[in-house]
């Protein structure tokens, strides 16, 4: 869709490879066919498109489902049935729904620390890993309406 250029005059070492912002286009069949690199997680400016029709929507599901670690999720919609179809039959950690379904933050429980937290020499420990992924499934609701003066704030 567009990206995937290195970037020009900069000073990344060329073992990182500093690229554009990228985003591609998938198909929903494509995508499954090849799961484990459309998958794949990288750490950068990165995205893929899943396309998909209202008719493929057990196929997303299958998606959801398919992937290993399933830390978080994202469903935007403000129809309840298909936020309750998706939330029924996916098991993901911290999932976000609604218009926005803001993914901003992670939720108290999730011991990245130290942020000022004294447990925060935990981290990486088999403690803060059982504790972070062995809670109850969190679900944040946002729901609209949205303002009509309503403006994303800059990055601070």
């Amino acid at each position: 869709m567009f990206g995937g250029k290195p970037l020009k005059n900069h000073t990344i070492p060329e073992c990182y490879g500093a690229y554009e912002p990228t985003a591609v286009s998938v198909p929903i069949d494509t995508y499954l066919k090849n799961f484990e690199i459309c998958s794949q997680e990288l750490f950068g400016p990165f995205q893929v498109i899943v396309e998909y029709k209202d008719s493929e929507i057990d196929k997303v599901i299958e998606c959801c489902n398919r992937y290993e670690n399933r830390l978080t999720a994202g469903i935007v919609s403000n129809d309840v049935l298909f936020l309750d179809k998706i939330l029924g039959q996916t098991n993901n950690g911290v999932t976000y729904t609604g218009i926005r379904a803001r993914t901003t933050g992670a939720p108290q429980n999730h011991w990245f620390g130290p942020c000022g937290d004294p447990r925060g020499a935990g981290i990486g420990t088999k403690e803060a890993i059982l504790h972070c992924y062995t809670s109850h499934r969190e679900i944040i609701r946002d729901y609209g309406p949205i303002a009509d003066n309503f403006k994303i704030p800059p990055p601070s």
